[in-house]
């Protein structure tokens, strides 16, 4: 466990209406007593509704805003988000292995909350070969988990065990290494996660919050993991610590009024809430 501010990294889209990618992973971070740094790998034209386009940074500039950063900011934890295109991949890859940082938490975004396209079919193969074995954990969710297998999401519990055992196959390490798989796309009254190292197949619930704002999601979870994971024991304990901010981060997201789609969640519904009150008195 770190004594000092971790310094945490999320490398990711931009979402303008600040419910997503690299806007709600600061928030997120700090929110958890993180300091966030970032590195920008696409801009979007988005909001809670729609994607309307997809601006890829060139990857040699996303590799000088990794070099130039990790010269010279100690970093604790990366998280990783939309990276989008295969070569981007690739320079996120060489770069973070050049600077052997860790751990890394792999989010790998694929498609957004409104059903628009953030990762180029072709960049499938690259992040499974390149980005996958790089990963302490990695948190896909249910249609991102068969994408990776090459096979139809998983439809049941027992059917994501199956899988969760699969994506850690994938990752190759010998070392302690985590599959998230998260099972938010299940029907029923619980959201249940599977935590698996290739020998432990921990469930991690929570009663599902009824909230329309849930943009957003998977970038927070994944970049509270990050966070917590310099300020927790092990990966268990920070995993069970993201998922119990993100489930009261939903409980609370219904006290924003931000657009017209899928909102955000609230990322500050423990500080907020603590300000008012002593505002109040």
């Amino acid at each position: 466990m770190s004594p000092t501010v971790p310094n945490v990294l999320t490398i990711a889209g931009v979402d303008p209406s600040g419910g997503a990618g690299v806007l709600a992973d600061v928030k997120a971070i700090s929110a958890l007593g993180g300091y966030a740094c970032a590195v920008v790998t696409a801009l979007t034209a988005q909001n809670t509704r729609a994607v309307a386009g997809v601006f890829p940074i060139a990857p040699a500039f996303v590799r000088d805003q990794l070099d130039v950063l990790l010269a010279d900011v100690r970093i604790d934890a990366t998280k990783i988000g939309m990276v989008g295109q295969a070569p981007v991949i690739q320079a996120v890859a060489e770069r973070l292995a050049h600077w052997a940082v860790a751990p890394v938490v792999l989010d790998p975004v694929m498609v957004a909350k409104s059903g628009d396209p953030l990762l180029d079919k072709s960049a499938v193969g690259a992040l499974r070969e390149t980005l996958l074995p790089l990963a302490n954990v990695i948190t896909p969710n249910l249609p991102e988990a068969g994408v990776l297998l090459e096979v139809r999401a998983p439809e049941t519990v027992k059917e994501m065990t199956r899988a969760a055992e699969k994506l850690r196959r994938l990752m190759r390490g010998d070392d302690a290494r985590w599959v998230l798989l998260k099972g938010g796309h299940l029907p029923g009254g619980e959201a249940i996660d599977l935590l698996h190292d290739g020998d432990r197949m921990i469930e991690l619930t929570a009663e599902r919050v009824a909230t329309r704002n849930t943009h957003g999601t998977g970038c927070t979870l994944s970049a509270a993991l990050a966070t917590l994971l310099p300020q927790s024991e092990d990966v268990p304990a920070a995993a069970r610590r993201a998922k119990q901010y993100l489930t009261e981060a939903l409980r609370h997201a219904d006290e924003l009024s931000v657009g017209a789609g899928h909102g955000p969640v609230h990322h500050f519904h423990a500080l907020w809430k603590t300000s008012q009150t002593m505002r109040s008195r």
